[in-house]
Formats: structure tokens, sequence, C-alpha cells
């Protein structure tokens, strides 16, 4: 079974301005609702190209509940951890002028919390996929990934982690089967600015030295390079298309190249399926659909 991790889940408010003023009173053109998180947004993903997965992580308060609800009617199984204090986060996205978002801060988390959601992570079985994706709420050490990884130890499970900083470095140790940086969270990594195409190898081969078996660096318009557990470098250009969204893109790459992987095992393919699915979402409006995703597969070629 696939699960994904999501400590931090929140209600995207979406909402469309023709302007913004600081100060004054705006109205919107429109409004959407999306139910989410980054773990979330990748079991939807996962869901959207036939595969069943299981979302882990903490809820809290009328907001939660609603984040969990929302799972059900999509086929996708949760098992979150319920807090008994404070909310789930309400995002709020700005659209139609540069790209705004307006994150909250959710929940704490409490110690007897953790000790409830690793009882769950310890059921975990060999052969079991597990995605730590994104941010966390108050409460949580920023080695949190770190530990829950070693919680996994001793199964063979195959751990994917999409997160950055320190949360991405612990786990480096503990030899994650993928991690995803974009080129932002590189160059924070390394302290510096990373956009030169050797730069960025060299910062993935040293990635790979410190524990990941599979280091994939997504490159926006630039399309993703992937160096894969052989030592080999794989590269994949970025389809064409017009981007209206920039929200769950980089989930949607990494449910796609799950995918790629588990029905091939080849990382060339997994690599492509993985592009195909963060720019099919970048190209919608919501996270991308199985026809979506396939349809700019076939572009690819």
């Amino acid at each position: 079974m696939i699960y994904t991790v999501t400590c931090n889940p929140a209600i995207d408010y979406v909402m469309e301005l023709e302007q913004f003023r600081l100060g004054e009173t705006n109205r919107s053109v429109s409004e959407a609702i999306f139910f989410g998180g980054k773990g979330i947004n990748v079991s939807r993903v996962l869901k959207a190209l036939s595969l069943d997965s299981v979302a882990l992580g903490f809820c809290a308060g009328f907001t939660g509940e609603a984040i969990a609800e929302s799972l059900a009617p999509l086929g996708i199984d949760s098992a979150f951890v319920i807090l008994s204090a404070g909310t789930s986060r309400i995002n709020v996205k700005l659209k139609g002028i540069a790209e705004t978002e307006i994150n909250g801060r959710g929940p704490e988390v409490t110690e007897a919390d953790l000790l409830r959601f690793y009882e769950i992570v310890t059921r975990l079985k060999s052969g079991d996929t597990l995605i730590l994706s994104g941010s966390i709420p108050r409460g949580l050490s920023p080695n949190i990934y770190g530990e829950i990884l070693r919680h996994c130890s001793g199964k063979d499970i195959r751990c994917i982690v999409d997160s950055s900083g320190s949360l991405l470095e612990h786990t480096l140790c503990h030899h994650p089967f993928l991690i995803k940086p974009n080129l932002a969270e590189l160059s924070a990594l390394f302290g510096k600015p990373i956009s030169d195409q050797a730069e960025i190898i060299a910062c993935a081969k040293e990635l790979q030295q410190r524990g990941a078996v599979n280091v994939l660096v997504s490159m926006a318009k630039d399309g993703a390079v992937l160096l894969d557990e052989f030592g080999k470098l794989h590269f994949q250009s970025a389809p064409y298309g017009t981007t209206v969204n920039s929200v769950g893109a980089g989930d949607s790459m990494v449910a796609g190249f799950l995918a790629g992987y588990l029905q091939t095992k080849d990382y060339a393919y997994a690599l492509t399926l993985g592009t195909a699915a963060g720019a099919a979402t970048a190209f919608s409006q919501d996270l991308a659909t199985g026809d979506r995703i396939y349809a700019v597969l076939k572009q690819l070629g």
C-alpha cells in the first residue's frame, strides 16, 4: 500500500481578482475551495492514475473534519490523527494578479498526538511506500521526517521525501528512495543560487552521496533531471502549454513518478510520467485528471 503524510493539511480558498489595492476593500471575480496539502494532493493524483493510497497526518477542528471527510467521496482512505485543540489551516490564494498566497500556521501537535501517529506508522509493512510532503505544524521538530523514517527502519519500505531545508536534510541518513527538490529548494540546501545544469548535477550527486537513493530535481519550464540509484542521469524537457496553476504541480510530479516506477521499474519512464503529471496540473485549474496527464504524456512521446 501507498501512504501519504500531510502533517499540516489545509483548506485552500482560491480567489480570482482583476486587481488588488492594499488597504482597500477588494472584491473577487470568482472563488473556489480545495481540500488538500501536499500529501493529500499526491493521493488525489495517484487516484487519478488508478493507484490507491491512505492519507495520514494531523487534522484539527471543523476545518480538519472537513478535510478528512472530503477524501471519502474521491475513493481515498485516510487515517488522520485528530487533535484535541486548534483548527487545521485555511490558506488564501489570490489569482488574476501576481499569484499570491497567504498560508495559515496550523494547530499545535503535542507529544501524545505524535505518539498516536507513530503507532500508525509502525504498522506499515515491507513493500509499502511512504511519502512525506510539505511543511509541519507547531510542536513538531525539524527532525520529524527523519524520526518518521527511523520508525520505518528494519522494513523494506520505499520512502519518498518532498520537502526542503532541515526537514529534508534529516532524512538523508535514512536513505530515502527518492527526494525531489526544486531549484529554489536545492539552492537553499547548498546556500547559493543554483541554475546551471552542471551545478544541478553536482548537487544531485552530493545529495546521493549523503544518502538519497534517487534525486529528482524539478526545474519548472526547463523540465527535470533525475540521478538514479545506478548513477545514470535522465533528462526530461517540459511540455508545451499555458501555465494557469502552480499549486500541486510538484505533488503531481511525485505521484506520476511513483506511478511510472511501480508500473515499469523504468526510471526514464517514471521521470517522463512524473513530468507529464506535474505539467498537466500546471495547465489545469485544479489537480490534473488521468486523461489530462496521459494527453500530456503523449506530447512528450
